[in-house]
């Protein structure tokens, strides 16, 4: 197991009982997205975490396919779908680098919280693409350090060396939207909230 699912597994439970840090941005993401959906479609959404968005967008898809690298994150989100009655996700343990997805066979990609978790943000952004029908849609809600808290790139290494950081990408707005766009995107539709760290990115695929 990787020390990354490691660390997840360690804080899944305590994480699925935090409350979302700000209810109204989130519910706003979650109508913003819904507008791209239809009744037909197939959607991935990798690093799901507990289950919560995914369990949200059920009723207005055909299926969703749910990933996270951690076990108990999984196990989690299984036990909450359940208890819903939520039949239209499969919820699997799996990292995004490894998963299986046949090439224009999604409509919709979630990945939600992620991409500065990982270290190879272009390389995932260029699998989404080739895994999304055309006009598909990428949809992303990224955390850009970069543009105000730099000093996070001393900080992550300590932090993930002492088990106490996830793996943590430091870089900017900019350059997540040129990661984004040189995959084969156009950027639809973006949002922040003012002085929020965070951008919500709608892209399709060219």
């Amino acid at each position: 197991m990787s020390t990354t699912a490691i660390f997840w597994d360690k804080i899944a439970e305590k994480y699925s009982k935090k409350p979302v840090p700000d209810e109204q941005v989130y519910q706003k993401k979650l109508q913003i997205t819904r507008e791209y959906f239809r009744p037909d479609m197939e959607i991935l959404e990798f690093g799901c975490g507990t289950g919560s968005t995914a369990i949200a967008h059920a009723p207005y898809v055909k299926h969703i396919h749910a990933t996270d690298i951690s076990s108990k994150m999984i196990e989690i989100a299984q036990s909450k779908a359940d208890a819903q009655d939520i039949n239209n996700i499969t919820f699997e343990q799996s990292s995004i680098d490894t998963l299986t997805l046949a090439d224009e066979s999604l409509d919709v990609v979630l990945g939600l919280n992620i991409l500065h978790l990982l270290e190879n943000k272009e390389e995932i952004i260029a699998k989404v693409q080739r895994t999304l029908k055309a006009d598909g849609v990428f949809i992303t809600s990224t955390a850009c350090l970069g543009d105000s808290m730099k000093f996070f790139k001393i900080i992550a290494p300590i932090g993930k060396f002492f088990g106490v950081l996830p793996i943590l990408k430091v870089f900017t707005t900019q350059q997540l939207e040129e990661s984004i766009r040189n995959a084969g995107f156009s950027i639809d539709y973006q949002w922040r909230l003012e002085k929020s760290h965070s951008i919500f990115i709608v892209a399709k695929k060219r």
